[in-house]
């Protein structure tokens, strides 16, 4: 059988003529010149090279399609009756209400969570809600690199940006709800460091806390995207972008002029750290005002997740979110989405390996956040669990997101009186519809019932994590979810068990070959 896609793909639009298809290439087996031109060959074949990238890139959100041969559906979840880890003894203490799930991480600056998720790097779509939905539910979140790029009002002086309100709002959106408890970060790749994004982040608008970015999960490289004509070429030229062809070279500006030219592209700058250079980097950022320093990371070789856990711990960073297969959120090249990368719980396996040998050599880890391709409170519990006691959160990009934009939909409709029909069984107004707002009112007052019910969504969605994570965790006696391990699951295939002892990767982990 094949793990991979065929040529169709939800995100391309691309359908295969037949039902009948070849596993190993994906085309239709019977492939003919009758056929009108719906897969992704024939969209290659009139778009060219811009089909390497989704082309439903808009209003939506994008990820894996790949099935992959091992995930977390390959557990189950272990469960206990005797014993109580956490809480007194006794049936009055011992229950779902008074499971922990509260999280402290920070080398300097402690940071308090009320659940063990973030919500990863975004700023598209509804980030309003997104942000000011982890401040309500108090849990950590990032605001996307390049976000200079939804700028309108953007100002660069000298190669140096000197007016970005969009940073300011959207730092906003979490800090008028901020209650105490998480944090919102600003992620800046290399294309912001070079124009100076962090600085004027920490040091015009108050942001404290910076994300680096090494790579993610759906696109291991940065995008290219393509670029209508010269002016628009160089006006980004002008902005920092790097633009292939340069649209400044005379030769280039004759071609672009007898309509001989090729098309314009941008591309993002590639991380390219070394222990050295990281360091000074984030000195500098740390007295520009940083209280916070993040790294986001992805399923790339071994050899380069173990130097990016010892540069993590040689810098002294709060927290690293490794970003696993199966994810995604916006535009990366397709094939790159589904066909690079470790899957999560093999990345993850990957990671806690690597930080039992790091904690044994005496090092000092950050907090260890997983991401990718988690969506609901059972995966979020196997993702813990695997975790050992090493990883202390989950990231809920795209779920949170997808909470964000529906329930600010389903919002707009109630208000306009045009209830979905499958809440008209639960009432008629916000009121009566949004059935965690008693939870949101007993935090905020009464003022909660005029909050965006996109943000009330988001509060909502983590709400229900957090209660079906104290379900799992009382299943097993634990009433701390710092407490939860291995132990707490049930490998069910031998793909599993392969992976659980160390047996999966070639070479092991650790051995001598690796």
């Amino acid at each position: 059988m094949s793990y991979s896609p065929s040529l169709s793909s939800g995100y391309t639009f691309a359908k295969n003529r037949s039902l009948f298809i070849s596993p190993q290439s994906g085309m239709c087996s019977f492939c003919t010149e009758d056929c009108a031109g719906t897969c992704e060959i024939a969209q290659a074949a009139v778009l060219g090279a811009q089909t390497v990238y989704p082309m439903t890139t808009g209003n939506n959100q994008i990820a894996s399609e790949k099935d992959y041969p091992l995930d977390f559906s390959h557990f189950n979840i272990n469960g206990r009756v005797f014993g109580a880890l956490g809480a007194a003894e006794n049936c009055e203490q011992a229950t779902i209400f008074n499971v922990n799930l509260e999280r402290t991480y920070g080398t300097f600056h402690p940071v308090k969570m009320t659940m063990p998720v973030i919500l990863p790097a975004l700023i598209k779509l509804n980030w309003q809600d997104y942000f000011a939905g982890a401040a309500m539910a108090g849990v950590t979140c990032v605001i996307g690199e390049d976000a200079r790029n939804n700028e309108p009002n953007l100002q660069i002086k000298n190669g140096q940006v000197t007016d970005f309100p969009l940073l300011g709002e959207a730092l906003d959106c979490f800090r008028q709800y901020d209650r105490g408890y998480g944090q919102i970060v600003l992620q800046c790749n290399m294309d912001d460091d070079r124009v100076g994004v962090p600085k004027i982040a920490l040091q015009k608008y108050g942001a404290e806390a910076i994300e680096i970015k090494f790579g993610q999960a759906a696109k291991g490289t940065q995008p290219v995207k393509r670029v209508k004509d010269i002016d628009t070429a160089i006006k980004r030229q002008e902005l920092g972008d790097l633009v292939h062809p340069d649209p400044q070279d005379p030769a280039i500006q004759k071609a672009y002029n007898e309509g001989t030219c090729p098309n314009f592209h941008t591309y993002g700058r590639l991380p390219l750290w070394s222990e050295e250079s990281i360091v000074t980097h984030i000195e500098k950022l740390r007295a520009w005002g940083a209280k916070n320093i993040y790294f986001k990371m992805a399923g790339y070789d071994r050899a380069d997740i173990e130097r990016v856990l010892r540069l993590g711990c040689l810098a002294e960073v709060d927290m690293i979110t490794f970003d696993g297969a199966g994810g995604g959120s916006g535009y990366s090249p397709s094939k790159m989405m589904n066909e690079w990368s470790l899957p999560t719980v093999c990345l993850e396996d990957v990671v806690v390996r690597l930080c039992t040998q790091l904690k044994a050599e005496g090092a000092i880890l950050p907090a260890i956040v997983m991401t990718g391709g988690f969506a609901s409170e059972d995966q979020v519990f196997k993702g813990l669990a695997y975790g050992n006691g090493f990883v202390q959160g989950i990231g809920l990009c795209r779920a949170s997101m997808a909470a964000a934009m529906t329930s600010k939909k389903i919002g707009e409709q109630i208000k306009s009186g045009n209830v979905p029909a499958g809440f008209k069984p639960y009432g008629t107004t916000i009121e009566e519809i949004f059935s965690d707002l008693p939870d949101l009112r007993a935090l905020y007052g009464t003022k909660a019932n005029g909050f965006s019910t996109g943000a009330i969504g988001v509060f909502s969605y983590l709400n229900k994590i957090a209660f079906g994570l104290k379900h799992f965790a009382a299943l097993n006696r634990k009433f701390d979810l710092g407490l939860v391990n291995t132990s707490d699951l049930i490998p069910l295939t031998a793909e599993a068990r392969a992976l659980m002892k160390n047996e999966w990767f070639v070479p092991a982990i650790g051995s001598t070959a690796d």
